[in-house]
Protein backbone atom coordinates (compact mmCIF):
# COMPACT_ATOMS: atom_id res chain seq x y z
CA UNK A 1 0.00 0.00 0.00
CA UNK A 2 0.87 3.75 -0.86
CA UNK A 3 0.32 6.48 1.25
CA UNK A 4 1.51 10.28 0.46
CA UNK A 5 1.12 12.13 3.41
CA UNK A 6 0.39 15.91 0.86
CA UNK A 7 1.13 19.44 1.16
CA UNK A 8 2.19 19.18 4.69
CA UNK A 9 5.27 21.35 6.60
CA UNK A 10 7.60 18.89 7.41
CA UNK A 11 9.94 19.35 10.55
CA UNK A 12 12.91 16.40 10.65
CA UNK A 13 15.53 17.70 13.09
CA UNK A 14 17.52 14.81 12.87
CA UNK A 15 17.97 15.90 9.25
CA UNK A 16 17.65 19.77 9.43
CA UNK A 17 14.67 19.34 7.28
CA UNK A 18 11.66 22.53 8.16
CA UNK A 19 10.33 22.91 5.25
CA UNK A 20 7.47 22.19 2.58
CA UNK A 21 7.22 18.37 1.79
CA UNK A 22 5.42 15.37 1.14
CA UNK A 23 6.20 12.24 2.25
CA UNK A 24 5.50 8.96 0.05
CA UNK A 25 5.32 5.55 2.26
CA UNK A 26 5.20 2.46 1.00
CA UNK A 27 5.10 -0.83 2.55
CA UNK A 28 5.82 0.65 6.09
CA UNK A 29 8.93 2.84 5.09
CA UNK A 30 9.19 6.31 4.03
CA UNK A 31 10.30 5.84 0.24
CA UNK A 32 10.75 9.29 -0.80
CA UNK A 33 9.93 12.91 -0.07
CA UNK A 34 8.60 15.08 -2.94
CA UNK A 35 8.47 19.34 -3.48
CA UNK A 36 5.35 21.01 -3.65
CA UNK A 37 4.24 20.81 -7.24
CA UNK A 38 5.10 16.72 -7.95
CA UNK A 39 2.90 14.61 -8.36
CA UNK A 40 1.62 11.78 -6.26
CA UNK A 41 2.24 8.97 -7.67
CA UNK A 42 -0.42 6.19 -8.99
CA UNK A 43 -2.61 4.28 -6.71
CA UNK A 44 -1.16 5.77 -4.03
CA UNK A 45 -4.16 7.06 -1.13
CA UNK A 46 -3.65 10.82 -0.47
CA UNK A 47 -3.61 12.29 3.38
CA UNK A 48 -3.72 15.91 2.75
CA UNK A 49 -1.88 17.87 5.49
CA UNK A 50 -2.58 21.25 4.29
CA UNK A 51 -1.74 23.96 6.90
CA UNK A 52 -0.64 20.58 9.25
CA UNK A 53 3.20 20.10 10.78
CA UNK A 54 4.07 16.90 9.45
CA UNK A 55 6.73 15.04 12.69
CA UNK A 56 9.02 11.88 13.33
CA UNK A 57 6.46 9.87 15.37
CA UNK A 58 6.75 11.18 18.72
CA UNK A 59 8.40 8.57 21.26
CA UNK A 60 7.62 8.33 25.11
CA UNK A 61 10.32 7.53 27.17
CA UNK A 62 8.52 6.99 30.56
CA UNK A 63 5.08 5.73 30.61
CA UNK A 64 3.93 3.17 33.12
CA UNK A 65 0.72 0.75 31.50
CA UNK A 66 0.13 -1.57 34.36
CA UNK A 67 0.08 -4.92 32.33
CA UNK A 68 0.80 -7.73 33.70
CA UNK A 69 -1.06 -7.77 36.85
CA UNK A 70 -2.85 -4.13 37.61
CA UNK A 71 -5.46 -4.13 34.47
CA UNK A 72 -8.03 -2.53 36.42
CA UNK A 73 -5.69 0.69 35.99
CA UNK A 74 -4.78 0.56 32.66
CA UNK A 75 -3.68 -2.38 29.93
CA UNK A 76 -1.31 -2.77 27.01
CA UNK A 77 -3.83 -2.17 24.70
CA UNK A 78 -6.06 0.88 26.72
CA UNK A 79 -2.40 2.83 26.94
CA UNK A 80 -1.49 1.90 23.71
CA UNK A 81 -4.99 3.66 22.53
CA UNK A 82 -4.26 6.51 24.75
CA UNK A 83 -1.33 7.03 23.54
CA UNK A 84 -1.93 7.39 19.73
CA UNK A 85 -4.83 9.74 20.11
CA UNK A 86 -2.10 11.88 22.14
CA UNK A 87 0.13 12.36 19.17
CA UNK A 88 2.83 9.13 20.34
CA UNK A 89 3.73 6.56 18.30
CA UNK A 90 5.90 4.62 20.35
CA UNK A 91 5.63 4.35 24.20
CA UNK A 92 8.46 2.81 27.12
CA UNK A 93 6.74 1.19 30.07
CA UNK A 94 8.32 1.44 33.41
CA UNK A 95 9.52 -2.48 34.59
CA UNK A 96 6.79 -1.79 38.12
CA UNK A 97 4.35 -4.61 36.89
CA UNK A 98 3.29 -7.11 38.58
CA UNK A 99 5.33 -9.31 38.43
CA UNK A 100 8.06 -6.44 37.57
CA UNK A 101 10.01 -6.91 34.35
CA UNK A 102 12.94 -8.13 35.60
CA UNK A 103 12.94 -11.20 32.78
CA UNK A 104 12.67 -11.66 29.46
CA UNK A 105 9.61 -13.45 29.05
CA UNK A 106 7.62 -10.66 30.67
CA UNK A 107 9.57 -8.25 28.55
CA UNK A 108 8.35 -10.23 25.56
CA UNK A 109 4.79 -10.71 26.76
CA UNK A 110 4.92 -6.90 26.83
CA UNK A 111 5.65 -6.38 23.59
CA UNK A 112 3.63 -8.96 22.24
CA UNK A 113 0.24 -7.69 23.62
CA UNK A 114 1.06 -4.44 22.37
CA UNK A 115 1.25 -6.34 18.44
CA UNK A 116 -2.01 -7.81 19.44
CA UNK A 117 -3.16 -4.37 19.99
CA UNK A 118 -1.73 -2.89 17.16
CA UNK A 119 -1.60 0.90 17.52
CA UNK A 120 1.56 2.31 19.27
CA UNK A 121 4.64 0.51 19.39
CA UNK A 122 5.92 -0.55 22.63
CA UNK A 123 9.41 -0.90 23.68
CA UNK A 124 9.91 -2.15 27.52
CA UNK A 125 12.24 -1.11 30.10
CA UNK A 126 13.57 -3.98 31.87
CA UNK A 127 14.31 -3.53 35.95
CA UNK A 128 18.02 -3.16 37.41
CA UNK A 129 17.61 -5.29 40.00
CA UNK A 130 15.27 -8.43 40.63
CA UNK A 131 12.24 -7.39 41.59
CA UNK A 132 13.16 -4.15 41.89
CA UNK A 133 14.15 -5.06 45.46
CA UNK A 134 17.61 -3.23 44.92
CA UNK A 135 19.83 -6.05 46.16
CA UNK A 136 20.28 -8.60 43.48
CA UNK A 137 21.29 -7.69 39.51
CA UNK A 138 18.64 -8.85 37.26
CA UNK A 139 19.36 -10.67 33.80
CA UNK A 140 19.96 -7.04 31.71
CA UNK A 141 21.29 -9.51 28.42
CA UNK A 142 18.47 -11.52 28.52
CA UNK A 143 16.23 -8.35 28.74
CA UNK A 144 17.82 -6.99 26.04
CA UNK A 145 17.50 -9.36 23.53
CA UNK A 146 14.04 -9.41 24.40
CA UNK A 147 13.23 -6.51 23.35
CA UNK A 148 14.33 -4.23 26.50
CA UNK A 149 15.77 -0.51 25.63
CA UNK A 150 16.65 0.47 29.17
CA UNK A 151 16.94 -0.64 32.71
CA UNK A 152 15.37 1.21 35.88
CA UNK A 153 13.95 0.51 39.16
CA UNK A 154 11.99 4.01 38.76
CA UNK A 155 9.80 4.55 41.53
CA UNK A 156 12.42 2.05 43.70
CA UNK A 157 15.56 3.93 42.93
CA UNK A 158 18.92 1.62 43.90
CA UNK A 159 19.83 3.04 47.13
CA UNK A 160 22.88 1.24 47.01
CA UNK A 161 26.11 3.20 45.60
CA UNK A 162 27.73 0.10 45.44
CA UNK A 163 25.10 -1.78 43.99
CA UNK A 164 24.16 0.88 41.32
CA UNK A 165 27.50 1.01 40.07
CA UNK A 166 27.51 -2.57 39.66
CA UNK A 167 24.50 -1.89 37.37
CA UNK A 168 26.15 0.79 35.66
CA UNK A 169 28.89 -1.27 34.99
CA UNK A 170 26.58 -4.18 33.88
CA UNK A 171 24.39 -2.34 31.73
CA UNK A 172 27.64 -0.64 29.92
CA UNK A 173 28.41 -3.55 28.49
CA UNK A 174 24.85 -4.28 26.67
CA UNK A 175 24.85 -0.80 25.67
CA UNK A 176 21.76 0.00 27.80
CA UNK A 177 21.21 3.52 28.98
CA UNK A 178 20.42 3.08 32.71
CA UNK A 179 17.42 5.51 33.94
CA UNK A 180 17.10 6.73 37.26
CA UNK A 181 13.96 7.90 39.47
CA UNK A 182 16.36 9.87 41.76
CA UNK A 183 14.87 10.06 44.97
CA UNK A 184 16.64 9.89 47.80
CA UNK A 185 14.34 8.02 50.34
CA UNK A 186 15.75 8.55 53.87
CA UNK A 187 15.33 12.67 53.18
CA UNK A 188 11.50 11.78 50.85
CA UNK A 189 9.88 9.43 53.60
CA UNK A 190 6.55 9.82 54.39
CA UNK A 191 6.51 13.03 51.75
CA UNK A 192 3.47 13.81 49.74
CA UNK A 193 4.41 17.28 48.10
CA UNK A 194 7.30 19.78 48.06
CA UNK A 195 8.44 20.56 50.90
CA UNK A 196 8.65 24.27 51.26
CA UNK A 197 5.86 27.24 52.45
CA UNK A 198 3.18 25.32 50.65
CA UNK A 199 3.72 22.18 52.70
CA UNK A 200 4.37 24.17 55.81
CA UNK A 201 0.99 26.05 55.21
CA UNK A 202 -1.30 22.97 54.47
CA UNK A 203 0.33 20.85 57.15
CA UNK A 204 1.37 18.03 54.28
CA UNK A 205 4.99 16.64 54.81
CA UNK A 206 7.21 17.76 52.34
CA UNK A 207 9.41 15.90 49.98
CA UNK A 208 12.64 18.26 50.19
CA UNK A 209 14.67 18.69 46.64
CA UNK A 210 17.65 17.71 48.16
CA UNK A 211 16.24 14.45 47.55
CA UNK A 212 16.59 14.94 44.28
CA UNK A 213 19.48 16.79 43.92
CA UNK A 214 21.97 14.10 46.13
CA UNK A 215 20.70 11.74 44.38
CA UNK A 216 20.63 13.22 40.65
CA UNK A 217 24.65 14.34 41.85
CA UNK A 218 25.47 10.17 42.79
CA UNK A 219 24.54 8.63 39.58
CA UNK A 220 26.49 11.17 37.50
CA UNK A 221 29.87 10.59 39.53
CA UNK A 222 28.64 7.17 39.20
CA UNK A 223 28.10 7.50 35.51
CA UNK A 224 31.48 9.18 35.10
CA UNK A 225 33.89 6.32 37.10
CA UNK A 226 32.41 3.58 35.27
CA UNK A 227 32.09 5.43 31.81
CA UNK A 228 28.36 4.64 31.54
CA UNK A 229 25.35 6.53 30.18
CA UNK A 230 22.79 6.83 32.89
CA UNK A 231 19.50 9.04 32.10
CA UNK A 232 18.06 11.06 35.17
CA UNK A 233 14.23 10.67 35.05
CA UNK A 234 11.70 13.98 35.42
CA UNK A 235 13.74 15.89 36.22
CA UNK A 236 11.94 18.77 38.54
CA UNK A 237 14.39 20.65 40.76
CA UNK A 238 16.80 23.53 40.36
CA UNK A 239 19.82 21.25 41.74
CA UNK A 240 19.20 18.21 39.25
CA UNK A 241 19.21 20.13 36.32
CA UNK A 242 22.41 22.31 37.37
CA UNK A 243 24.03 18.86 38.15
CA UNK A 244 22.90 17.82 34.39
CA UNK A 245 23.75 20.78 32.62
CA UNK A 246 27.73 20.45 34.70
CA UNK A 247 28.02 16.93 33.79
CA UNK A 248 27.48 17.76 29.90
CA UNK A 249 29.63 20.43 29.77
CA UNK A 250 32.90 17.77 30.91
CA UNK A 251 31.64 15.06 28.89
CA UNK A 252 30.15 12.66 30.88
CA UNK A 253 27.40 10.13 29.28
CA UNK A 254 24.35 12.18 30.91
CA UNK A 255 20.66 12.27 29.44
CA UNK A 256 17.35 14.04 31.14
CA UNK A 257 13.68 14.05 30.62
CA UNK A 258 11.04 16.68 31.70
CA UNK A 259 7.14 15.79 32.29
CA UNK A 260 4.87 18.47 31.27
CA UNK A 261 3.14 18.69 34.48
CA UNK A 262 6.58 19.91 36.01
CA UNK A 263 6.62 22.49 33.03
CA UNK A 264 3.27 23.46 34.25
CA UNK A 265 2.08 23.30 37.39
CA UNK A 266 3.43 24.43 41.13
CA UNK A 267 3.41 23.33 44.44
CA UNK A 268 0.17 25.99 44.48
CA UNK A 269 -1.79 23.52 42.57
CA UNK A 270 -2.20 21.09 45.81
CA UNK A 271 -4.04 23.78 47.72
CA UNK A 272 -7.37 22.49 46.75
CA UNK A 273 -5.96 19.18 48.42
CA UNK A 274 -6.73 17.31 44.86
CA UNK A 275 -5.25 14.11 44.67
CA UNK A 276 -4.32 13.66 40.99
CA UNK A 277 -1.97 16.96 41.80
CA UNK A 278 0.07 14.35 43.50
CA UNK A 279 2.74 12.85 41.85
CA UNK A 280 6.44 11.99 42.60
CA UNK A 281 8.66 14.07 42.03
CA UNK A 282 6.30 16.63 43.21
CA UNK A 283 5.07 19.95 41.71
CA UNK A 284 8.06 22.19 42.64
CA UNK A 285 7.97 25.44 43.57
CA UNK A 286 8.04 28.71 41.05
CA UNK A 287 11.71 28.85 41.28
CA UNK A 288 12.29 25.06 40.18
CA UNK A 289 9.55 25.34 37.37
CA UNK A 290 11.96 28.34 35.92
CA UNK A 291 14.77 26.22 36.34
CA UNK A 292 13.53 23.35 34.22
CA UNK A 293 12.28 26.45 31.84
CA UNK A 294 15.93 27.57 31.00
CA UNK A 295 16.84 23.77 31.13
CA UNK A 296 14.86 23.27 27.90
CA UNK A 297 15.68 26.61 27.13
CA UNK A 298 19.15 25.90 26.51
CA UNK A 299 19.28 21.91 25.80
CA UNK A 300 20.08 20.47 29.25
CA UNK A 301 17.13 18.87 29.29
CA UNK A 302 17.06 16.18 26.23
CA UNK A 303 13.78 14.97 25.95
CA UNK A 304 9.38 15.47 27.15
CA UNK A 305 8.06 12.59 28.64
CA UNK A 306 4.85 12.09 30.30
CA UNK A 307 5.20 10.01 33.36
CA UNK A 308 1.77 8.59 32.56
CA UNK A 309 0.86 7.07 35.53
CA UNK A 310 -2.97 5.63 35.40
CA UNK A 311 -4.60 4.94 38.87
CA UNK A 312 -8.40 3.63 39.34
CA UNK A 313 -10.55 6.36 40.70
CA UNK A 314 -11.45 4.95 44.49
CA UNK A 315 -7.49 4.99 44.78
CA UNK A 316 -7.20 8.73 44.29
CA UNK A 317 -10.64 9.13 45.89
CA UNK A 318 -8.44 8.66 49.15
CA UNK A 319 -7.42 11.08 51.44
CA UNK A 320 -4.16 13.56 49.95
CA UNK A 321 -1.85 11.31 52.28
CA UNK A 322 -2.85 8.02 51.31
CA UNK A 323 -3.79 8.17 47.56
CA UNK A 324 -1.57 6.94 45.61
CA UNK A 325 1.35 9.34 43.55
CA UNK A 326 1.07 9.60 39.68
CA UNK A 327 -1.44 11.21 36.90
CA UNK A 328 -2.61 10.42 33.24
CA UNK A 329 -0.31 12.61 30.36
CA UNK A 330 -0.54 11.03 26.97
CA UNK A 331 -3.38 12.34 25.79
CA UNK A 332 -2.29 16.32 27.09
CA UNK A 333 1.46 16.51 26.46
CA UNK A 334 1.03 17.89 23.26
CA UNK A 335 -1.49 20.31 24.17
CA UNK A 336 0.65 21.31 27.35
CA UNK A 337 3.95 22.27 25.12
CA UNK A 338 2.25 24.17 22.59
CA UNK A 339 0.60 26.14 25.26
CA UNK A 340 3.19 26.67 27.37
CA UNK A 341 6.65 26.45 25.58
CA UNK A 342 5.36 26.74 21.91
CA UNK A 343 2.60 29.71 22.14
CA UNK A 344 4.32 31.35 24.63
CA UNK A 345 7.65 31.40 22.40
CA UNK A 346 10.17 29.64 25.04
CA UNK A 347 11.04 27.01 21.85
CA UNK A 348 10.75 26.70 18.03
CA UNK A 349 8.75 24.25 16.58
CA UNK A 350 11.76 22.35 15.41
CA UNK A 351 13.12 22.41 19.06
CA UNK A 352 9.65 20.45 20.41
CA UNK A 353 9.75 17.98 17.78
CA UNK A 354 13.32 17.35 18.69
CA UNK A 355 12.36 16.56 22.56
CA UNK A 356 9.65 14.23 21.58
CA UNK A 357 11.17 11.98 18.32
CA UNK A 358 14.91 12.71 17.78
CA UNK A 359 16.32 12.83 21.04
CA UNK A 360 14.55 9.60 22.36
CA UNK A 361 15.52 7.59 19.55
CA UNK A 362 19.37 8.35 19.99
CA UNK A 363 18.94 7.91 23.35
CA UNK A 364 17.50 4.65 23.36
CA UNK A 365 18.85 3.59 19.94
CA UNK A 366 15.84 2.98 18.17
CA UNK A 367 17.06 2.51 14.48
CA UNK A 368 15.13 3.84 11.89
CA UNK A 369 12.86 5.83 14.55
CA UNK A 370 12.85 9.68 15.68
CA UNK A 371 13.60 10.78 11.51
CA UNK A 372 11.42 10.62 8.33
CA UNK A 373 14.51 10.51 5.74
CA UNK A 374 13.87 7.48 3.64
CA UNK A 375 14.44 4.62 4.61
CA UNK A 376 13.23 4.96 7.91
CA UNK A 377 10.02 3.22 9.84
CA UNK A 378 6.97 5.59 9.04
CA UNK A 379 6.25 6.46 12.66
CA UNK A 380 4.89 9.98 11.91
CA UNK A 381 2.52 12.73 13.96
CA UNK A 382 0.34 15.04 12.13
CA UNK A 383 -0.16 18.32 14.45
CA UNK A 384 -2.36 21.05 13.84
CA UNK A 385 -0.32 23.87 16.07
CA UNK A 386 -3.22 26.01 16.38
CA UNK A 387 -6.14 23.64 16.84
CA UNK A 388 -8.77 24.80 19.61
CA UNK A 389 -9.60 21.64 21.84
CA UNK A 390 -10.53 21.01 25.34
CA UNK A 391 -9.49 17.74 27.12
CA UNK A 392 -12.30 16.20 29.18
CA UNK A 393 -11.21 13.42 31.52
CA UNK A 394 -14.13 11.68 30.72
CA UNK A 395 -13.57 11.38 27.22
CA UNK A 396 -10.33 9.73 27.79
CA UNK A 397 -9.16 6.35 26.22
CA UNK A 398 -7.31 5.16 29.44
CA UNK A 399 -8.83 3.64 31.76
CA UNK A 400 -8.18 5.76 34.45
CA UNK A 401 -8.87 9.35 35.23
CA UNK A 402 -6.52 11.01 37.36
CA UNK A 403 -5.29 14.31 35.18
CA UNK A 404 -5.48 17.50 36.98
CA UNK A 405 -5.88 18.81 33.19
CA UNK A 406 -9.74 17.96 33.40
CA UNK A 407 -11.77 21.15 31.48
CA UNK A 408 -8.29 22.77 30.37
CA UNK A 409 -8.33 24.07 27.08
CA UNK A 410 -5.33 24.00 24.87
CA UNK A 411 -4.34 25.06 20.90
CA UNK A 412 -2.09 22.64 19.28
CA UNK A 413 -2.97 18.71 19.07
CA UNK A 414 -2.01 15.77 17.26
CA UNK A 415 -4.86 15.56 14.19
CA UNK A 416 -3.57 11.81 13.14
CA UNK A 417 -0.74 9.16 14.56
CA UNK A 418 0.66 6.99 11.79
CA UNK A 419 2.86 3.95 12.67
CA UNK A 420 4.27 1.75 10.39
CA UNK A 421 2.41 3.51 7.48
CA UNK A 422 -1.28 2.60 8.84
CA UNK A 423 -3.29 5.56 9.83
CA UNK A 424 -3.88 3.99 13.68
CA UNK A 425 -5.39 7.62 14.80
CA UNK A 426 -7.68 10.33 13.40
CA UNK A 427 -9.53 13.07 15.18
Amino acid sequence: MKLLIANGHLIDPAVQENTGMSVLIENGKVTAWLRPGEPAPEDCEVFDASGLLVAPGFIDMHVHLREPGQEHKETIASGCAAAVAGGWTSVCPMPNTNPVNDNAAITRYMIEQAERAGLANVFPIGAITKSSDGSELAEMGEMKAAGAVAVSDDGRPVPNAGIMRRAMQYARDFDLPVIDHCEDKSLSSGGVMHEGRVSLLLGLKGIPALAEDIDAVRDIILAEATDSHVHIAHVSTKGAVEAVRRAKAEGIKVTCEVTPHHFTLTDKAVEGYDTNTKMAPPLRSEEHLAAIIEGIKDGTIDAIATDHAPHHADEKALEYDRAPMGITGLETAIGLAFNELVHKGIIGLARLVEMCTTNPARIFKLAGRGTLAPGSIADITIIDPDLEWTYTNAESRSKSRNSPFGGWQFRGAAVATIVGGRIVYKR
